[in-house]
C-alpha cells in the first residue's frame, strides 16, 4: 500500500539553494568562526527576501530533500554494519538540538525528530510535515540546523569536511544528466 507520504510524491523544492545555505554554515564551522558571520547572515537574509513565498516554499521543500537524501545514505551505512538509522542518528541530533536553545526552540525539537524518523523510514519529510499545517518560523530555523547536523554528522563519519555537499551535489549532477 502506497503512503500519501511517499517520497514519489513530494515535490524536491530548491536542494540547490538549501545545499548553500548548509554548506556555507559547515564551512564557517570548520575554518573555526563561532557565530554567525553578520556579513554572511546579511547575505542570506537579502537572499530569502528575495524568493518570495513561493521561493521560501521551494527551500523549504529542498532542505526536507536533503534531509531525506542524507538520512537514507546514513540508513544504508548503518545497515552495511548492522545497525538502525534511527537508534544511531536520532537520539544523538535531538540531544545536539537540545544543547542549542537559541537556535533550536526546544518546542521545535519533536518536529524535527518527527523529520529525521520520517526520513529514516523512507517517507517524505516535507509531505509528513505537510499534515501539520504551514511551518511555523522556530521550526525554520530548526530545520536548518537539522540539516546542518546530519550533513556534519556524514562529514564526520567520512572524515571529510565536503563529503555530504559532495554527495548531495553530484546526485543533483546526475538528475540533471537524466
Amino acid at each position: 500500500m502506497s503512503s500519501p507520504c511517499d517520497p514519489r510524491h513530494a515535490p524536491a523544492g530548491d536542494v540547490g539553494a538549501a545545499l548553500m545555505m548548509i554548506d556555507s554554515r559547515l564551512k564557517a564551522v570548520y575554518d573555526g568562526r563561532t557565530g554567525t558571520d553578520p556579513e554572511q547572515q546579511a547575505l542570506i537574509d537579502q537572499f530569502a527576501a528575495s524568493l518570495g513565498p513561493k521561493g521560501v516554499d521551494d527551500v523549504l521543500d529542498g532542505a526536507c530533500t536533503l534531509i531525506y537524501m542524507f538520512m537514507r545514505w546514513l540508513r544504508l551505512a548503518y545497515e552495511d554494519h548492522g545497525k538502525d538509522v534511527i537508534a544511531c542518528v536520532v537520539p544523538n541530533l535531538v540531544a545536539t538540538m537540545r544543547m542549542m536553545p537559541r537556535s533550536v526552540r526546544p518546542e521545535a525539537i519533536p518536529t524535527m525528530a518527527g523529520l529525521l524518523i520520517a526520513a529514516g523510514t523512507g517517507l517524505s519529510p516535507s509531505l509528513w510535515r505537510q499534515q501539520y499545517g504551514y511551518w511555523t518560523e522556530d521550526e525554520m530555523t530548526a530545520l536548518e540546523a537539522t540539516a546542518f547536523l546530519l550533513a556534519e554528522h556524514i562529514n564526520r563519519l567520512t572524515d571529510d569536511h565536503d563529503f555530504a555537499t559532495r554527495l548531495i551535489s553530484e546526485a543533483l549532477a546526475r538528475s540533471d544528466e537524466a
